[in-house]
């Protein structure tokens, strides 16, 4: 067996305080076993989303990948995803503060974003992929 390098830290929790203390023990699952639980953070520390699995089924990195990009991207282009986004896809633009915006902004749809409705316009991803 090859020896692994872990590079991160691992919680030992035998006393099961870390998991009680996040709610990660799944009601009438188990007593002794968290759930799988994932916590994405930002880099200010700032619990973003939190996922949690049966202790039967396994995580979906994929998705977790998905959502990470899809967070960096709202940061950074101050943008929304729709639901399964994956990079290159459209955005969402944010919705309007007012009435009038909504209706300004429904108006000038055309080249830079399409509305398909008031509260729902969509433009290209600001960077491509």
């Amino acid at each position: 067996m090859k020896n692994v390098e872990v590079n991160f830290p691992v919680i030992s929790d035998l006393k099961m305080e870390v998991a009680k203390a996040y709610g990660m023990l799944q009601p009438g699952a188990s007593d002794t076993e968290a759930v799988r639980a994932v916590f994405i953070m930002d880099p200010e520390a700032k619990v973003r989303a939190i996922l949690y699995y049966p202790l039967s089924n396994g995580r979906n990195m994929q998705e977790i990948k998905r959502l990470v990009l899809a967070m960096q991207h709202s940061d950074k282009y101050k943008i929304a995803t729709p639901a399964n986004w994956q990079p290159g896809d459209d955005v969402i633009v944010p919705p309007p503060g007012s009435c009038g915006a909504a209706k300004e902004r429904v108006e000038k749809a055309g080249a830079d974003y399409t509305c398909l409705d008031w509260f729902m316009c969509l433009k290209k991803c600001p960077h491509g992929k």
